[in-house]
């Protein structure tokens, strides 16, 4: 066990899901079907120790992991625009995970593999330090009432989780629609010493909207409710 591993806290309190239902479309129970076999495994069915990514992938490649990748949609299309990158989604809504099963097929995508369960416990317990070269969260659930706020994902113990994880370089992409919760990632990755902000100098130290970046649902309801959305780059130093 490193040194960063023994400085972090198991926090079991905090996931990086919330449970829905499972109940899927024929063509999402076709795909999965046909192809999680190959392409998805349970994280709570991993063997112990880290992901054999170079095996699963059948090659050596920059590793990016997407936590919560919903329905799949910006998912497929990244994963489809970077072939030179091997992509990991990690979620725990069955359907969700079908659906990107089906949208990789019709992408022909061959650079992304699924994980369904909780992230932390596969940051935790599957990932060497220094290993991703990028980590996403895009619009996590917010937990908008303030009574809810410590179910939030993106908290200190976390961040320091994935900041051990990332390779030297390696960047955290944060983006959300609610104020409240950018401020807390604000406040939680500028005080992660190994974290540094790519945009610090830029106003309230947010990132410009990658073009690169898909719009989703999430987004667009965003901007139709009022909503600024919020992107933040973090580096590990």
């Amino acid at each position: 066990m490193s040194a960063s591993d023994q400085q972090i806290p198991h926090h079991r309190t905090v996931v990086s899901y919330v449970q829905r239902g499972e109940r899927m479309t024929t063509g999402q129970q076709r795909a999965w079907d046909r192809y999680w076999h190959e392409f998805g495994h349970d994280i709570s069915e991993l063997p112990a120790g880290p992901l054999d990514t170079t095996g699963w992938f059948g090659r050596t490649a920059p590793l990016v992991l997407e936590i919560g990748s919903g329905m799949g949609e910006t998912t497929a299309q990244l994963a489809a625009a970077q072939p030179d990158r091997d992509h990991l989604a990690v979620e725990v809504y069955k359907p969700g995970l079908a659906q990107l099963l089906a949208r990789a097929e019709n992408l022909g995508i061959d650079n992304l593999r699924l994980l369904r369960g909780d992230a932390t416990v596969l940051l935790r317990e599957h990932f060497s330090a220094d290993t991703l070269s990028e980590v996403r969260v895009f619009f996590p659930d917010p937990w908008p009432k303030k009574r809810h706020h410590k179910r939030r994902l993106v908290q200190s113990g976390f961040v320091a989780l994935v900041a051990s994880r990332l390779r030297p370089g390696g960047v955290l992409h944060l983006a959300t629609d609610w104020e409240s919760y950018a401020e807390q990632m604000m406040e939680v990755c500028t005080a992660e010493p190994s974290l540094r902000n790519r945009w610090a100098d830029f106003p309230g130290g947010w990132a410009p909207r990658p073009e690169w970046r898909p719009v989703t649902k999430f987004e667009n309801r965003a901007h139709s409710e009022g909503r600024e959305v919020h992107d933040l780059l973090f580096e590990r130093v």
